[in-house]
C-alpha cells in the first residue's frame, strides 16, 4: 500500500491506494466512524480492479483538520479533487455518510459506475446533536461514542456496556469519534438533493439484511433509494451497518460481483 497526500482547501486527505492506479481503479469513501485503515480488511480483498484507493476524509489522521468552515459541500469538493487524482476509476464506493458524498459527487462527475452501501442523508441523527455537542464541548469522548451508539445508531444499552468493555474496541471508537458532532451537523444542515449521481452510469445500492425497513438505517436508505429509482437494490445477507467490520469477506465479494456486472 502507498499514502497519496492530496492538497484540499484550508486542509490535506490523504489516500491509501493498494495496486497500481495506473489501470481500472474502485475509490473508496468511508463514513463517520471511519477511516481508511478500517477498510482496509475489505481494500486487501477485493479483486475486481487494478487499484483500490481508499480515500482518508478530512478530520482523522494522517488527513488534516476539518476546518471552522467544514460542511458537507466541502466534503463533496475533496471526493471530486481526489477523483481528479486518479483519472482511471471505473467505480466509486461509499458506505454510510461516505456514501452520501459520493451520491453528491457524481452529479458533478462522470462515473461509469457507483455503489453505496446504506447512505444515509437528513434528518439523520438530529435528535442527537444537542448531546454530541455537549460533549464535543467538553472534549468527552467516551460522551461522544455513548451517544453516537444510543441515539443515532439506536444501539440497546447492553450492546454498548460490552463494546466499552472491549479494549480493542473502544479506544478506537474513541479516536474516530473527534469529528462526529460536526459530521452529523453538516449531514443535517445540507438541504435535501433535488438529484443523486446524474452522472453516474449505473448505481448499485446495498443494504445489510438486519437494517432493511428498519430505524434508522434501513429507513433513511428507503429515502435514499425513493431519489434513484434507476438504481439496483442489493441485499447483503445477515449483516448491518458495520459489514466491513463484521464480514469484510462478504462485502467484499459483493463488491466484486457487482464491479463485474458494471464492466
Amino acid at each position: 500500500m502507498i499514502q497519496n497526500r492530496v492538497p484540499v482547501r484550508g486542509s490535506e486527505i490523504a489516500v491509501d491506494i493498494y495496486g497500481n492506479a495506473e489501470g481500472p481503479t474502485i475509490l473508496m469513501i468511508p463514513g463517520v466512524m471511519a477511516d481508511a485503515a478500517s477498510w482496509a480488511a475489505v481494500a486487501q480483498r477485493l479483486e475486481g480492479w487494478s487499484a483500490v484507493a481508499v480515500l482518508n476524509r478530512r478530520g482523522r489522521h494522517p488527513s488534516g483538520p476539518l476546518t471552522q468552515e467544514y460542511s458537507l459541500e466541502l466534503e463533496v469538493e475533496d471526493a471530486l479533487t481526489a477523483l481528479r487524482r486518479l483519472p482511471t476509476v471505473q467505480t466509486l464506493f461509499g458506505w454510510s455518510y461516505g456514501a452520501l458524498i459520493a451520491l453528491h459527487a457524481a452529479n458533478e462527475h462522470a462515473v461509469p459506475h457507483l455503489i453505496g452501501y446504506e447512505p444515509i442523508m437528513a434528518p439523520f441523527g438530529a435528535a442527537a446533536l444537542p448531546g454530541l455537542e455537549r460533549a464535543h464541548d467538553a472534549g468527552d469522548l467516551d460522551v461522544s461514542v455513548e451517544v453516537a451508539l444510543r441515539e443515532v445508531a439506536g444501539m440497546p444499552d447492553a450492546v454498548i456496556e460490552s463494546l466499552r468493555a472491549d479494549d480493542a474496541v473502544w479506544p478506537e471508537l474513541r479516536r474516530l469519534s473527534t469529528p462526529i458532532h460536526a459530521e452529523t451537523r453538516a449531514i443535517n444542515d445540507a438541504p435535501r438533493p433535488a438529484g443523486l449521481a446524474e452522472q453516474a452510469q449505473r448505481v448499485d445500492l446495498i443494504v445489510g439484511e438486519r437494517n432493511r425497513g428498519q430505524a434508522p438505517y434501513g429507513t433513511t436508505f428507503e429515502g435514499i433509494a425513493g431519489l434513484l429509482p434507476d438504481a439496483a437494490v442489493h441485499v447483503l445477507g445477515g449483516q448491518g451497518h458495520l459489514a466491513h467490520l463484521e464480514a469484510p469477506s462478504e462485502l467484499a465479494t459483493i463488491v466484486d460481483i457487482l464491479g463485474r456486472a458494471s464492466s
